[in-house]
């Protein structure tokens, strides 16, 4: 019988540490990785999700272990919204989304010695219409910072999502079941 490979989580994410966690799956490493994550011209919401989680994981390959990599990508249509890293584009993000329904897309990749095995989730969330106030009151709380579309579903934006179609833990940064699905195919054993 062989060893389980040792398994590099490449993010910073601790959220998608709390997720794995949940699966019975703590990394030996982890290890954050800096890709540019500018979305490339005239490329898709589906492609660049897709790419940043394979490049994010082979960034972080190392021999002799097995790299997760993951990306979540909040988009309207075509477009690509932002990481939102001000209250500008984080209000933005909010009044885009008010209303409407958006798409999460969250790719996952494993890469090994000599592989890279990629799963992509999406999922549609579909906000309330958000006054003025409720944006206001959002902004000022800060979860915004970094996350996506400017909001983070597993906290107080939760109170402005009606409907949810799809992965829940996706649209948090990590589809689980398709995550130890993917780890499993790989050789880590899954409780």
């Amino acid at each position: 019988m062989s060893a389980r490979p040792l398994l590099i989580l490449a993010s910073e994410s601790p959220r998608r540490l709390d997720l794995l966690r949940q699966i019975g799956v703590t990394p030996d490493r982890v290890v954050p990785t800096a890709i540019d994550e500018t979305p490339r011209k005239d490329e898709l919401p589906r492609e660049a999700a897709r790419r940043l989680a394979r490049d994010k994981a082979l960034a972080a390959r190392a021999p002799g272990a097995l790299a997760l990599g993951a990306d979540t990508i909040v988009a309207c249509g075509r477009r690509i919204l932002p990481k939102a890293e001000s209250e500008a584009q984080a209000r933005a993000c909010l009044a885009l989304l008010s209303g409407r329904a958006h798409r999460v897309l969250t790719a996952i990749a494993v890469a090994g010695p000599d592989f890279v095995r990629e799963r992509l989730v999406e999922t549609r969330v579909t906000m309330k219409r958000l006054s003025a106030r409720e944006i206001d009151w959002y902004v000022r709380g800060g979860e915004w910072r970094g996350k996506a579309g400017g909001y983070a579903i597993q906290g107080a934006a939760a109170r402005f999502v009606s409907a949810i179609n799809g992965s829940y833990t996706a649209v948090v940064g990590l589809p689980l079941l398709e995550t130890a699905q993917l780890l499993e195919s790989a050789g880590v054993a899954i409780p």
